[in-house]
């Protein structure tokens, strides 16, 4: 009889083979199983909260401080800050793709911008509230839209000026090919626009919901004046326990914070990372990519294929042929039209047009005059005040941010370099971003008293850790944008590491790094409100600067203050803009624009 070798033992027989192939049949069906769980999870969630959110509101709601309260707190919060960040990407695209490509309106959007982003989120706390309950009187819906739109204004403008930025410095040859293969507007949008600027988009998101957490405790919970806000929330969890000093409160907010944010990581980002990764601009397809098992096991989901092959598919198609047509059929028209008629479709336009700049100047002119009525009742001494806090205020903003650009800048390039370390590094730089320095703030001022520091210090401190991120995460987006044709021309011709920095690496990352100081010099003004007024066991502490004045005539319903405080606010941020940023964002379009 023939004798086998030892090594065909290891052969695996029939029933090895038979249950391999029912494990192959059986795992796409608990896959599917699972997502069909997700999404009547999710129908559940969309009911409990429309239940909740056009039931009456209520009268006075008592923050609970038990452990038990967590779960449905953090349902609350995770809605309103999903909502808003929807509400964010919208706005964004909408916002930049206008500004990059109306050359008309383009000076005075980015000005625009540039004072939004300045303006802290209680500035626009006593208009948003105010209008929203007006709008709902009888509905728990108008405290609730006012907080999401409060988030909102947290989160979106560095999504805004991330998308702007990309659309300016997408490669000349790539414009070119969209209009030599005549794509429309909407296909050059989502077939150039959109995957271009996917990875800085991906990681302004990453850092602009991390930027929701952080103001979620101003927004869910903050007196106005006589009127007493209070929503159940994480934030509002938070804020009491910090207001009572329960320090058990605070470390079970934490943790809870904490495991929403892994999550949210492993389950959302991490899979669109690895999404995001196919679009990164290189002619050299790079070695190491980003994975995510999640995402792999999506994309091998049955159920999921189904439904795209029958919902997505047929809808795109049919959008490409619509388009299609209304291309024929207008090239057609635009041929019969005769003079006459194009004449008086311009007198038309010019008659609508000419009527809206009419409307928004009165409504801009009858808001000045209010303004300035308002402003008529300060007085001398509460306006020094105010410009002393702001000089203040500037000196602490530039110590974070120089603080803050050390060690953000090598650490994000290294993260983006290497996909290993991306791995471990990515969840934790979410991680901390996400945790609100206001919680750890308690701890760390009764730390700074002991050893005879104070507000001053603290406040820098706080403004460090709600700012860095945005270096850090669009340091990351650059590193990873970069073409991993470059890396080997520099490992090719053996650059030394200062070479290899002057020449590929501060060059790739200049634009993202713009964008990430713009919006940390921003968001640092806008923590200011939160770093220099803080209550502590029910007391108040506060330093000298413009943060300190805003939230303080916030709580004391003074508008008139909170009005020129924030003006002051706003100058000051724009005019830095305008002599230091703008310039390095026109260096960035110009010198260091890929391809160009």
């Amino acid at each position: 009889m023939m004798k086998f070798p030892d090594s065909f033992s290891n052969i695996p027989g029939r029933e090895t083979l038979a249950r391999s192939q029912v494990l192959q049949r059986s795992w796409p069906v608990v896959l599917d199983l699972c997502v069909a769980g997700i999404g009547l999870a999710c129908f559940y969630g969309v009911v409990v909260i429309a239940r909740y959110w056009f039931g009456h509101p209520e009268p006075e709601i008592t923050i609970s401080q038990s452990p038990r309260a967590l779960p449905q707190y953090a349902f609350y919060s995770v809605v309103r800050i999903g909502l808003a960040y929807l509400l964010s990407l919208v706005f964004a695209i909408g916002y930049g793709y206008i500004a990059a490509y109306s050359k008309r309106v383009e000076p005075l959007m980015i000005a625009g911008l540039d004072i939004l982003q300045s303006i802290p989120v209680l500035s626009f706390l006593p208009g948003v509230m105010l209008a929203m309950v007006a709008l709902f009187p009888t509905r728990q819906i108008g405290v609730e839209m006012g907080a999401i739109v409060l988030i909102f204004t947290g989160q979106v403008w560095n999504m805004a000026f991330s998308f702007y930025s990309s659309i300016k410095s997408i490669p000349r040859e790539l414009s070119e090919a969209a209009s030599i293969y005549k794509f429309s507007r909407l296909q050059k949008l989502i077939q150039l626009e959109l995957p271009y600027a996917a990875i800085g988009l991906v990681w302004n998101s990453m850092v602009s919901v991390a930027g929701g957490w952080f103001f979620l405790m101003a927004c869910e919970m903050f007196v106005l004046g006589t009127r007493d806000f209070r929503l159940p929330g994480l934030g509002s969890y938070l804020q009491t326990a910090a207001g009572t000093g329960n320090y058990s409160a605070i470390t079970w907010g934490l943790l809870t914070m904490i495991a929403i944010i892994v999550a949210t990581d492993q389950l959302v980002w991490r899979p669109v990372i690895a999404w995001s990764d196919k679009f990164k601009f290189e002619q050299v397809e790079s070695g190491s990519r980003v994975r995510s098992p999640l995402l792999h096991l999506l994309q091998h989901s049955r159920g999921l294929r189904t439904l795209r092959h029958h919902t997505v598919v047929p809808l795109e198609e049919g959008l490409y042929r619509r388009l299609a047509d209304q291309r024929v059929v207008g090239a057609a028209a635009k041929t019969a039209k005769s003079e006459g008629l194009v004449a008086k479709n311009g007198i038309v336009s010019a008659v609508l047009r000419g009527l809206v700049i009419v409307i928004a100047a009165v409504a801009v002119l009858y808001a000045a005059w209010q303004a300035l009525t308002l402003l008529r009742q300060v007085q001398g001494g509460e306006f020094v005040g105010i410009l002393k806090g702001a000089m203040a205020t500037f000196l602490r903003v530039n110590v974070a941010l120089i603080l803050a650009a050390a060690w953000t800048i090598p650490a994000g390039v290294a993260i983006g370099f290497h996909p290993r370390l991306a791995r471990i590094a990515q969840p934790i730089a979410q991680i901390a971003a996400s945790v609100p320095a206001t919680a750890l703030f308690p701890v760390l001022l009764l730390a700074l008293v002991r050893v005879g520091g104070g507000m001053g210090i603290g406040s820098i401190a706080l403004m460090l850790l709600g700012t860095q991120w945005y270096i850090l995460f669009n340091v990351i987006a650059g590193a990873m944008a970069i073409p991993s044709d470059l890396k080997e021309v520099a490992t090719l011709f053996r650059f030394t590491t200062i070479q290899k920095w002057k020449t590929v690496i501060l060059p790739g990352i200049f634009p993202f790094l713009i964008t990430g100081l713009v919006t940390a010099s921003g968001g640092a003004w806008n923590a200011s409100i939160i770093a220099e007024y803080f209550r502590l066991k029910n007391q108040t502490l506060q330093t000298v600067g413009l943060g300190a004045v805003i939230s303080a005539a916030t709580d004391s319903g003074k508008f008139q203050i909170l009005l020129l405080a924030t003006i002051v606010m706003a100058l000051m941020v724009v005019t830095i803009n305008r002599l230091v940023w703008r310039p390095l964002y026109r260096l960035a379009e110009t010198r260091y624009k890929l391809g160009g």
